[in-house]
Parts: C-alpha cells; sequence; structure tokens
C-alpha cells in the first residue's frame, strides 16, 4: 500500500476531487493549510500587492493499494496544474499495514 500525500492550490480541489473519483480513489482525507513557498515576489491586482508565498493550500492524504498508485499520481498532476508557481508538491510513502476498526481485519482489502 502507498500513502500519496499531495499540497495542491485551494482553487484546484473541485477538479482534483473529480479527477480521483473518476480514477476510483473515492475515499481521502483533507485539510485546509498555509505554508510558505519558494517563490519570493508577489503579484499586483488592481495596485495592491498580494504575497503569493503564502497562499491557502489544500492538503489530502490518500491511502491506495500499490496498483492504484500511478493512475491517483497522474490524475492529481492532470487535474492540479496551471503550469504557474506554486502547483503544490506529491509526496508517496510506504504503508505497512493497514486496519479497519470495527471488524479488526488488516491489509490491502481495508481500503474498499
Amino acid at each position: 500500500m502507498k500513502k500519496i500525500e499531495t499540497i495542491i492550490r485551494k482553487s484546484k480541489f473541485r477538479e482534483v476531487k473529480e479527477a480521483l473519483h473518476q480514477v476510483g480513489v473515492n475515499f481521502f482525507s483533507y485539510w485546509d493549510v498555509t505554508g510558505l513557498g519558494n517563490e519570493k515576489k508577489g503579484h499586483v491586482y488592481r495596485g495592491v500587492s498580494y504575497s503569493t508565498s503564502d497562499i491557502q493550500r489544500r492538503y489530502l492524504s490518500i491511502v491506495v493499494n500499490n496498483d492504484f498508485e500511478a493512475v491517483t499520481i497522474q490524475a492529481i498532476l492532470k487535474s492540479a496544474a496551471t503550469g504557474e508557481v506554486g502547483d503544490g508538491k506529491i509526496f508517496v510513502s510506504e504503508i505497512n499495514e493497514c486496519y479497519r476498526i470495527r471488524t479488526g481485519e488488516k491489509g490491502g482489502e481495508t481500503l474498499n
């Protein structure tokens, strides 16, 4: 099993959620987060300067079976991209075990 964590623009959340549902990822957790990025300059909109290094983001935590890793990542990459600095990051790590609390079963079947 893999844990896919991604930080995306809050404005792209709906598109990412729909893309994940289309590839069969129907359960994940998410949080609203704020962070600092690499971009040092701001943008000016209607005469007001805005910092783009601390834009509101959404953090998604997704656990999938190994065979869903590639399609999940591709769905995020395609739906979250704007082509601008600050589109986000994806982190992938290994999950050693998973348990369903209700029944006590363990393993990859608990994700279904």
